[in-house]
């Protein structure tokens, strides 16, 4: 049987080295330009060798562009599908993006030299976009099978469920942008959790407006 513990420890081991390899790479892209930044470099920073940095990454572009993000495991998104049609949609929208969230080596500082380059090179900058494409359409499929489950009527409608769903993910991806629009130009004074769930909630209480 696998020791949880020994899981858990392996999980942070390698998050700690996906992280110290990002951080190695915007470094040194930002002192001295990408064009100018070498693996080998990178690696000797990071104190890894090329080996290990290419059991990470592809490339030093892939490793600037950042993490794809991740929808969390199948569980949790169970019990979100399965939530019912009296819980928060948009709360509970939001506590899958948290967990996802904390499978990231994002932080504050990582986040500012990140945007700053991508700035720089466009063609990093599509890389990351489509890597948040692809997320969309993993999170549209999510909330299809909780609009099924949640209105057996839309279901039967494949089109209008189609709709729907897009049109919540939309929504959803719109809150999740002015999370990390306010996280980074904000002091660091929160983490992005919080900044998330600050956002989802000021959505909340407008729909609840608009409905009063």
């Amino acid at each position: 049987m696998t020791d949880v513990t020994d899981v858990g420890l392996r999980e942070r081991k390698r998050l700690a080295t996906r992280r110290a390899i990002q951080v190695a790479v915007l470094n040194l892209a930002t002192e001295r330009g990408l064009d100018r930044v070498t693996v080998d470099e990178i690696s000797r920073v990071a104190d890894i060798s090329p080996r290990t940095f290419f059991n990470y990454f592809a490339s030093k572009e892939e490793a600037l562009a950042g993490d794809n993000p991740e929808l969390p495991g199948e569980e949790a998104i169970n019990v979100f599908v399965n939530a019912g049609r009296d819980a928060d949609l948009l709360a509970g929208i939001a506590e899958l993006l948290v967990e996802s969230s904390e499978h990231s080596v994002e932080d504050y500082r990582v986040s500012l030299q990140r945007r700053a380059i991508l700035k720089q090179h466009p063609q990093l900058f599509a890389m990351r976009m489509a890597s948040m494409h692809q997320f969309e359409d993993e999170l549209d499929a999510v909330l299809t099978r909780r609009l099924a489950v949640d209105d057996p009527i839309l279901a039967a409608n494949p089109v209008e469920l189609s709709r729907k769903s897009r049109l919540v993910t939309f929504v959803a991806f719109a809150a999740m942008r002015h999370a990390w629009a306010t996280w980074g130009d904000s002091d660091a004074g929160t983490d992005f959790p919080e900044r998330l769930r600050s956002s989802f909630a000021c959505l909340g209480l407008l729909f609840t407006k608009a409905d009063a």
